[in-house]
């Protein structure tokens, strides 16, 4: 199946010279990233991960501990999370690595996995619209600007076209009249309760889940997101039932992106899946990479930021719980 494949790109790109020999080196020299931190020390943890830290009285050692005395002491929750990994063909070590960062780092967990299905049916009891100054999404996608994003069908494509017009038409910008963020698009249009956070056990932000909705109905079968509907969006990051399929998908995506367009095998390292993660942008970060390679015999590897190199740091724990 393999071979069939790469003779297909072959073919596709045949008279295109440097470019076709470009594909079939794609197809050939996949380079497996080993696991472990690139790094010796850890790399810099952001000053706003301290100050939430700060506020909440505590340490980022108690709430590791917190978190991951929840996915210990859980077997239905560790259960969940192997089926969730399973239907994306990744180990699971990589969702419960995102678990651990986001908890560590970004907010603190709850002490019961109960508390999210909770959380999640209060959401869907408030409502929930994404918009903006009094204009929805759903209104403001339909803009000229956006003209370009009509004809793509995949939900990963479409969210993700619509988010690069706004970084680069909207954002910080005047237009019509209207002043606007100097804001991620996320929270400028998604965040309707607090501003730049995410939310549920995986801290999904309600646009990746839109971002992933195809692939999610597609390979779980969970109903597809709409952005007209914001309480289902947030009944599922909330969810947990919901959101671990949600996070599988992500981290698959990462993985996709990166064996596509970097030449990069990077499912044997959680650090580096945690990190995209947290920082989003696997398709750019990917073309980026690829671009500092190009050519090269000895290529840089990824590697982790703060956030990842905890999980690489703390692999033997997170394996011990599958």
């Amino acid at each position: 199946m393999n071979l069939g494949n790469n003779f297909k790109r072959i073919a596709i790109a045949a008279g295109t010279g440097f470019f076709a020999l470009t594909l079939v080196s794609n197809a050939q020299a996949t380079t497996v990233v080993p696991a472990g931190n690139r790094n010796a020390e850890q790399p810099t943890i952001p000053g706003a991960s301290a100050n939430r830290t700060k506020k909440m009285r505590t340490t980022y050692e108690a709430k590791y501990q917190k978190i991951y005395g929840l996915l210990k002491s859980d077997r239905g929750l560790r259960t969940k999370i192997k089926s969730a990994a399973a239907a994306y063909n990744i180990d699971p070590v990589h969702i419960a690595g995102a678990i651990i960062g986001e908890h560590t780092y970004n907010v603190d967990a709850y002490d019961q996995l109960q508390t999210y299905y909770v959380k999640a049916i209060s959401y869907v009891k408030q409502g929930v619209s994404f918009s903006y100054k009094g204009e929805s999404v759903s209104d403001f996608i339909k803009r000229p600007e956006f003209e370009k994003c009509a004809g793509l069908s995949d939900s990963y494509s479409l969210w993700t076209c619509r988010e690069n017009i706004w970084d680069s038409k909207f954002r910080g910008k005047k237009v019509d009249g209207n002043a606007y963020p100097n804001n991620r698009f996320a929270a400028v249009f998604f965040q309707p309760f607090y501003a730049g956070q995410t939310f549920g056990l995986g801290q999904i932000s309600p646009l990746t889940a839109l971002q992933m909705s195809d692939m999610v109905n597609r390979v779980s079968g969970l109903p597809k997101l709409s952005a007209d509907d914001g309480a289902q969006v947030y009944k599922t990051i909330m969810d947990p039932d919901l959101s671990l399929h949600y996070m599988a998908a992500t981290i698959k995506h990462s993985i996709t992106a990166y064996n596509k367009y970097a030449d990069f095998d990077i499912s044997k390292n959680p650090g580096i899946t945690a990190t995209l993660y947290n920082t989003g942008g696997a398709d750019s970060r990917a073309r980026a990479l690829a671009a500092i390679n190009a050519g090269k015999q000895n290529k840089q590897l990824p590697q982790e930021n703060y956030y990842g190199w905890l999980v690489n740091s703390k692999i033997d724990d997170l394996k011990s719980l599958f």
